[in-house]
């Protein structure tokens, strides 16, 4: 089966067909740097890394650029609202370029934690200017943008397609449903191309229009996307939350300037805390590096990637420590395959091919990690029956080994190339041994009952013996 995506404008699942045959070109909106990345943040930038290292996986050549907000996203669903970065920038009594450049450093040190590959380009907004303005002069000219009071609003009204990705109506935008309407728009969903600035506002351009101003929100992906990726390109991503107005109106812009633009629409769902929405105003939030203080920012991942991307994900401390056990799972048996020596031998693809094609069969279709972590687990328990026998094959255990660092290494991220293991996971391996030998001396010495209570207590925490010809082993299962 081809690669099938699931294309939000369309509300379809639609085979991947790109513009340039054996590439792939990748938009992902990224963040507004005026404070420190969240767990929403890793939900989407996790979701499209392992989106990415897929189609790297397929042999496609990629170009990834995902922006850096850092002048115009405007407070408030009317874009009338103050900029986040100059509100910050007045809390911490900062220049707003140095709030700026002191959260896209932390944003991409937690991107690096979670093992979320760079983007081949990240564009900033203040860096693209001219291209915002002369893509406004072009819709002015085009009668669907209007000046007013030094300010440019697209008017979307003119565009008869305009709400068909959110799967709203523009008669349905009434005055004043959440916010006063200002009077210098035509329609209350009229959006801000460019702002007039005051004399004293901190970030401002010239204009052809009142002298002075700066960017709405919606106008930079356009012109970055495009001036990047040409102007058509594969897939255009983002959180659920962007869909409207920031993509709905990325598109109406696109189709105003005459651009094929993005042939597929991808959103990640959102991430919620315990059953509730983020959000900062109730204290319901988390940023990454709080996370990370107290686990492992592979979990993290872990715990990303276990779920679907379309799929809506509730964080809690339970629901963490659950992803920490299973992902040491596999961890356990990827170290155990490393540490046995397999006399030069090399991958051969003859053992264990079919977990392969089924892990590829869930990616393809519409990159179902859930599934294709499933199947790690249906290879682990075959590998770990494979490491049980005395004489087994050289070259199976550098296939399985190799199978698990490609598909849970390169294409999920959650394998990494040094697996050391922890102080106390070699303390727990210690004591499984000494566990084993008890056992086995009761057993022995026909003291059945003790043999059966050790092994009893061990299963009600999730430890599962097995008893074969060559001896015993044991293993987690996910009774924890």
């Amino acid at each position: 089966m081809p690669l099938q995506i699931y294309n939000s404008l369309t509300d379809q699942k639609e085979p991947f067909n790109p513009v340039h045959e054996g590439q792939a070109s990748l938009y992902v909106c990224g963040p507004t740097v005026y404070s420190d990345s969240h767990l929403g943040h890793a939900k989407a930038y996790v979701s499209f890394d392992v989106i990415l290292r897929y189609l790297r996986f397929c042999g496609l050549k990629t170009l990834y650029v995902q922006n850096i907000t850092d002048v115009g996203h405007l407070m408030g669903d009317a874009d009338e609202g103050e900029d986040k970065l100059l509100k910050r920038a007045r809390e911490l009594n900062q220049e707003p370029m140095a709030v700026a450049e002191s959260y896209s450093r932390r944003h991409f040190e937690a991107m690096d934690l979670l093992e979320v590959i760079r983007p081949d380009i990240s564009p900033r907004a203040t860096g693209h200017i001219p291209e915002q303005l002369e893509a406004i002069e072009k819709l002015l000219e085009h009668g669907l943008a209007y000046e007013s009071n030094g300010s440019v609003y697209f008017e979307i009204t003119k565009d008869p397609k305009y709400g068909e990705l959110s799967n709203r109506k523009v008669e349905e935008m009434k005055s004043g449903a959440r916010v006063k309407v200002r009077s210098e728009k035509r329609h209350p969903g009229d959006f801000a191309l460019w702002k007039r600035a005051e004399p004293r506002h901190l970030m401002r351009w010239r204009d052809p229009f009142s002298g002075w101003g700066y960017p709405g929100w919606h106008t930079e992906c356009v012109v970055m996307s495009s001036r990047y990726l040409g102007e058509e390109f594969d897939i255009h991503g983002g959180g659920m939350d962007l869909k409207f107005p920031h993509h709905e109106c990325e598109i109406a812009q696109a189709r105003g300037l005459e651009k094929p633009f993005a042939r597929n629409w991808m959103h990640t769902n959102m991430l919620t805390i315990e059953g509730q929405k983020m959000s900062k105003s109730s204290g319901n939030f988390v940023t990454l590096f709080d996370v990370f203080k107290k686990y492992d920012p592979l979990t993290v991942r872990y715990f990303i990637a276990a779920s679907h991307y379309r799929s809506l994900v509730d964080f809690s401390e339970s629901a963490l420590t659950s992803a920490g056990i299973s992902m040491k799972r596999l961890h356990q048996t990827v170290r155990n395959l490393r540490e046995i020596k397999a006399d030069g031998a090399k991958p051969s693809g003859k053992y264990f091919e079919e977990f392969r094609k089924r892990f590829c069969q869930a990616m393809d279709d519409d990159f179902s990690t859930p599934q294709a972590i499933a199947v790690l687990f249906d290879l682990s328990r075959d590998v770990n029956t494979l490491l049980s026998e005395k004489r087994a094959e050289p070259e199976a255990i550098v296939d399985a080994e190799h199978l698990f660092s490609s598909l849970g290494g390169d294409v999920l991220g959650i394998i990494p190339e040094s697996l050391e293991a922890s102080q106390s996971e070699l303390q727990i391996k210690n004591v499984m041994e000494v566990l084993v030998e008890l056992r086995e001396y009761f057993r022995e010495n026909k003291d059945f009952a003790s043999a059966d209570l050790i092994r009893e207590r061990l299963q009600k925490i999730g430890i599962e013996f097995k008893d074969l010809p060559e001896g015993t082993t044991w293993e987690v299962t996910d009774n924890n």
